[in-house]
């Protein structure tokens, strides 16, 4: 079956692996435009997911079960299991515009649920932006009572990147005075546990302006996540 890794994302026993793939194909499924996940590479899941479930439910009364069912049920879910690790490494593991809330859920990765016992973060970071070129931006944040070296907040889990790319002049519509992006307008996300951390921008980025927005984030308790900065800029070379 699948193979005993311990701590795997993926469960081994066949029925938390049935009832997590289910959720899993949903959510993405469902989030798939929001997170740019293309139809084709979601449908390769889906697929599996219609062979592979009806075979489950086949095998799970061992009084019942055959043992040619029980082969094609291994053999489906062989199949399965090394289609959705690959999905999870193409279109999960990296991807800038899911909340780190989400991967947490998609990746299995358990964390305390429960209200955290630290307080509201009344302090915004300081960020500075530096281009390394091929499309890579160096952040460094620090919260205002530090002096120069990096650091998180001590009541923060992550600090939150919302990014954006914009022209590098901007130009007026027919007059209009340009209105910035609010974080929410934002499409890219990425989060960060080091004060110290590396933004790759896509592509279609280089040569344009990176405009995006940082906070410290308290993961159990978001009632408890510091302010956005203003919206910081640098062109990305």
């Amino acid at each position: 079956m699948a193979s005993k890794r311990g701590s795997d994302w993926i469960p081994n026993q066949d029925g938390e692996f049935f009832d997590k793939q289910g959720s899993y194909v949903d959510r993405v499924d469902t989030n798939k435009a929001a997170w740019g996940i293309p139809d084709a590479d979601i449908q390769v899941l889906k697929d599996l997911r219609a062979e592979y479930e009806p075979l489950y439910m086949k095998i799970r009364s061992k009084k019942d079960r055959t043992s040619a069912q029980v082969g094609a049920h291994r053999d489906c879910r062989k199949r399965y299991e090394k289609a959705w690790r690959a999905f999870h490494k193409e279109w999960v593991l990296n991807n800038r515009r899911i909340p780190i809330s989400e991967l947490l859920i998609l990746s299995g990765r358990k964390h305390d649920t429960k209200l955290s016992p630290k307080p509201k973060i009344d302090d915004i970071p300081w960020v500075g932006l530096s281009p390394m070129g091929g499309g890579w931006i160096k952040v460094t944040c620090r919260r205002w009572t530090d002096e120069d070296s990096p650091s998180m907040h001590n009541d923060a889990d992550v600090i939150e990147c919302r990014y954006t790319f914009l022209p590098v002049h901007l130009k007026p519509i027919e007059g209009k005075k340009f209105f910035f992006p609010t974080p929410e307008e934002c499409p890219y996300v990425q989060n960060s546990t080091r004060a110290r951390f590396i933004i790759k921008c896509v592509s279609e980025g280089v040569g344009m302006k990176f405009y995006g927005y940082f906070r410290w984030v308290n993961l159990s308790n978001p009632a408890n996540n510091g302010s956005w900065t203003n919206g910081l800029q640098v062109v990305i070379a």
